[in-house]
């Protein structure tokens, strides 16, 4: 087993990534928390698969537990669903003293996150993450949204966990699109990272290779977005670099209605914003071609018509990175040296262009 010790002044956690955590979720969560009430938070995709298994193991373990399941995908994240819940954890009588555990992806991680963070100003949390985009990323940091109308991640608070368990054997019943779309944020965190990290992702040629690596590839990606969100919690400086590649993609994730995944817009975004680093020289010629390379080679996106159109830039403007007109863009001036640039909503256009 791999542990990452998330530490912050307030507050410290572990992240254990091992492929045998399915089977001992009731002792893990028990090395944490005492006898209690859990909600157990899933959705209708996985539901079906772990429920049933992760409650009895809980049982097992003496936690008494609530089953809850809301419909898998983004309309989930949404106030109303969080008002849905917050009442069912009231009907049941949970109490301060009582935990949610979210069972699922990055939308019911943020979901989780948030329900847990209002009920009564805060009750414990803890994680199962089952598709790549959650181990790799969402489960850890403490960052959690939901969506309002045309604005993603809009309504959220930071509020950490006790606990996050990674285990790659869920990915076994991700399909193939799922999986690649949280390959997209290892990509993103690679870049970030390290030429080192950089250059294990080049190895990776296929989707089958995503999934004989996905421990590891979990592993590098949870180390350094732990040294960075434990350097910055509330994304005041330099956890702002995780946001590489999420204003553009943000953008054109909610203008494509569904019709792309999170990573996929990512991966577009991570693109188009390195393209315009070439261009102006402040990028080394042949990083967006190494790049493009890492997420062609499985089937990820990496251009979309939407960019530039006038929805694009009208949705730029609700982007939560919008300080007064003035928009935090994150790009590279080189393969593990990201940088902060401050652009003017009103400039984007010629930027983009």
């Amino acid at each position: 087993m791999s542990v990452v010790h998330v530490s912050f002044d307030k507050k410290a956690y572990d992240v254990k990534i091992s492929n045998d955590l399915h089977q001992k979720i009731g002792s893990e969560v028990r090395s944490v928390w005492s006898s209690r009430k859990v909600a157990l938070l899933t959705d209708s995709h996985v539901g079906p698969l772990y429920l049933n298994d992760t409650q009895k193991q809980l049982e097992q373990a003496g936690f008494n537990v609530v089953p809850l399941q809301v419909p898998a995908g983004e309309q989930s994240k949404s106030l109303t669903v969080v008002g849905q819940i917050i009442s069912q954890l009231a009907d049941e009588g949970f109490t301060r003293g009582d935990g949610l555990i979210a069972l699922g992806g990055g939308v019911i991680g943020d979901l989780g996150g948030v329900v847990a963070s209002l009920y009564m100003r805060g009750i414990a949390f803890i994680q199962i993450a089952t598709s790549l985009t959650a181990q790799v990323d969402s489960s850890v940091g403490g960052k959690t949204a939901v969506n309002l109308d045309h604005t993603k991640n809009i309504a959220g608070t930071f509020y950490q966990p006790d606990l996050v368990l990674v285990d790659s054997t869920y990915l076994k019943t991700l399909t193939d699109r799922d999986l690649v779309e949280g390959y997209g944020e290892v990509v993103k965190t690679a870049i970030l990272d390290s030429r080192e990290f950089f250059d294990f992702t080049g190895k990776i040629r296929s989707i089958n290779d995503i999934r004989e690596n996905a421990q590891e590839l979990s592993k590098r990606s949870i180390a350094y977005k732990a040294k960075i969100v434990m350097a910055d919690e509330k994304e005041a400086g330099q956890r702002q670099y995780l946001n590489f590649g999420h204003t553009i993609g943000h953008a054109i994730e909610l203008l494509a209605h569904g019709e792309l995944r999170h990573g996929e817009a990512v991966a577009i975004g991570m693109v188009a914003i390195t393209n315009r680093m070439v261009r102006d020289g402040i990028a080394p010629s042949d990083m967006a071609s190494e790049l493009k390379d890492r997420l062609e080679t499985v089937g990820l996106p990496t251009a979309s018509k939407l960019i530039g159109t006038p929805d694009f830039f009208d949705r730029l403007i609700n982007d939560k990175k919008n300080h007064g007109g003035l928009l935090h863009l994150v790009g590279l001036e080189g393969v593990g040296k990201p940088i902060l640039m401050v652009k003017k909503i009103d400039d984007m256009p010629t930027f983009i262009g």
